[in-house]
């Protein structure tokens, strides 16, 4: 057993797939699958689940998955380290976001700093805020960005940046020329919500609830795993829903979807850092949360 393995290993796990994991760190499906059947060897057990269409973990593969990204991640941090030690910024992070800073905010953050910082190479992997704040504590990603507050005692969060909320409706739906409508309006109308583990439904579940309402008020008629999907289904008639103004700009801007306030209902929320709080960040990680926050503090001036 050794480190290449187990990294082949994760991202067979990760990626579902034999084919996509070669294609992804350029080695060929039989190689990758020896790499894997070594380790099963190795461990005297079964560690994946061929099924037809993907590749699952099994039990033991689970565990193991979880301590090869351990060492993953404490090897990254041993040659970040040592280059810090001679005076360069050097390696490899890997940063969780959430559906809404993963896809429209950190993309370009990170292309700014490896630009910067050409010797670093950086992994983003986007879930909903849940697996984020998950990943986060199993180590899997050192540190994450994400769209609601956790209350586990092991996250250390801290506020970044601010996001508007809006109601969100086709260019035909009869409210699309209004400005505002009420919370009971908004019960009355088909609604579609994203899965439970988003940041973006527990705001609004927060936010229901200091207005005076509940969820369960809402007109729920469908339940999607991804913003994207919530804006095709808005787009299709499926129903109304909430979703950041930053994650449909371009439809606004095209006038595709029409964006309202709802009166008595603030659609405010905030984007957090999340991290381990009892695991020490590494030189690496705080070079980036440091570019991270100067970044964000310069894009908001520029507003």
């Amino acid at each position: 057993m050794d480190i290449w393995q187990l990294n082949v290993f994760c991202k067979v796990v990760e990626l579902k797939s034999f084919s996509k994991a070669g294609n992804t760190i350029h080695l060929s499906q039989p190689t990758v699958s020896s790499h894997v059947r070594d380790l099963e060897e190795h461990f005297g057990c079964r560690l994946v689940d061929r099924l037809s269409k993907e590749v699952i973990p099994t039990k033991a593969g689970e565990l193991l998955y979880r301590y090869a990204r351990k060492m993953i991640a404490l090897r990254d941090e041993t040659e970040t380290a040592l280059a810090e030690f001679h005076g360069r910024i050097k390696g490899r992070l890997v940063i969780g976001g959430s559906t809404i800073p993963g896809v429209h905010i950190l993309p370009k953050i990170i292309g700014s700093f490896i630009k910067e910082y050409q010797e670093v190479t950086i992994s983003l992997v986007i879930g909903d805020t849940e697996k984020i704040v998950s990943d986060t504590l199993s180590g899997i990603s050192e540190l994450g960005i994400v769209g609601a507050k956790t209350g586990d005692k092991r996250v250390l969060q801290e506020k970044l940046i601010e996001d508007d909320m809006r109601l969100i409706v086709p260019e035909n739906h009869k409210w699309a020329k209004r400005k505002h409508i009420s919370v009971q309006m908004l019960c009355e109308e088909s609604f579609i919500v994203r899965e439970s583990g988003s940041g973006t439904l527990k705001s609004l579940k927060y936010n229901l609830t200091q207005a005076g309402y509940s969820i369960e008020q809402l007109k729920i008629v469908a339940e999607m795993g991804s913003t994207e999907a919530v804006i095709q289904g808005i787009k299709n008639g499926v129903g109304v829903s909430i979703l950041s103004a930053v994650a449909v700009s371009d439809e606004l801007s095209s006038g595709i979807l029409k964006s309202l306030a709802i009166e008595g209902l603030s659609l405010k929320r905030s984007f957090y850092l999340t991290l381990h709080k009892y695991r020490s960040a590494s030189p690496l990680s705080q070079v980036f949360i440091n570019f991270l926050k100067k970044e964000l503090a310069e894009n908001k001036k520029s507003l």
